[in-house]
């Protein structure tokens, strides 16, 4: 189909990139163009689809990007900081578009993403499951008439997770303080130990948990004496992040340059 939009899929031996690979095989208006691992993978030449359960699919495993240059329009990599800046430097070089699950990055690194985005269109958001991003509209309104009350950010996630907090809790904290005219820099409390003293009411507190298999939840609680408000988002399925990733993907087909966010893709902004 010509309106398809052609994908490939960075780490596509890791949980996420199984997912995103099961997910665009369903979708009617995503092509699987090509799944690739690191060079040192024992998986490369397999055919992506045998990796995700899905049967073959006629794609193997490649080493990274090269070689596919003409079977992709839009990359889709939910890695590391390290191996996404070097797949956005690819996009970039061949005219492809990214979209970018990836969190963790330092501020270098993002300026680094900001100036390569000048040159292609890249969708970057910590989270890209649709009601993630509408809690972050209802966390703008609950802040601008609450902005009196404690504010605490709690999320967890499984095991494996290698940065905390999450980065959907950091923007949650972002969207916060922007609402409050505040900080996130100077505001933020990471964690808590020993006698601290009374709560500063301008902070905005985080807590992490890692345990098990969980794959995300996220809670953000305005509190005051006699009452609170939480707005929680619970994921069960990493399906969630991968639809709007393929939906992303599709929508950045118009955009020749710039970085957009999931709010751009939903019409939220």
């Amino acid at each position: 189909m010509s309106n398809q939009v052609r994908v490939a899929i960075a780490g596509c031996q890791g949980r996420m990139g199984k997912t995103l690979l099961e997910v665009g095989h369903e979708k009617e208006f995503v092509a699987i163009g090509g799944a690739f691992e690191r060079p040192d993978s024992s998986l490369i030449g397999v055919d992506a689809g045998e990796l995700a359960g899905l049967g073959a699919i006629g794609v193997p495993v490649t080493a990274g990007l090269q070689g596919l240059e003409d079977s992709v329009d839009v990359v889709i990599d939910f890695t590391v900081p390290e191996a996404t800046l070097a797949n956005l430097a690819w996009c970039r070089e061949h005219g492809k578009k990214l979209v970018i699950g990836t969190t963790g990055f330092t501020p270098e690194q993002q300026q680094q993403i900001d100036t390569m985005a000048q040159d292609t269109a890249v969708m970057m958001a910590p989270n890209m499951s649709v009601a993630v991003n509408l809690m972050f509209k209802l966390l703008e309104q609950a802040a601008a008439v609450m902005s009196d009350h404690d504010i605490e950010i709690v999320e967890a996630h499984h095991r494996f997770k290698k940065d905390a907090p999450s980065g959907t809790a950091l923007k949650m904290g972002q969207v916060i303080a922007d609402t409050l005219g505040r900080d996130l820099n100077e505001c933020a409390v990471y964690g808590r130990e020993g006698i601290t003293g009374e709560r500063d009411r301008n902070t905005i507190g985080f807590a992490t948990v890692r345990a098990g298999d969980i794959i995300g939840e996220h809670t953000a609680m305005f509190a005051d004496i006699g009452e609170r408000l939480e707005i929680t988002h619970k994921s069960s399925s990493r399906a969630t992040y991968a639809n709007g990733a393929m939906r992303a993907a599709s929508w950045l087909m118009n955009k020749d340059t710039g970085l957009y966010d999931m709010f751009d893709v939903l019409g939220l902004n």
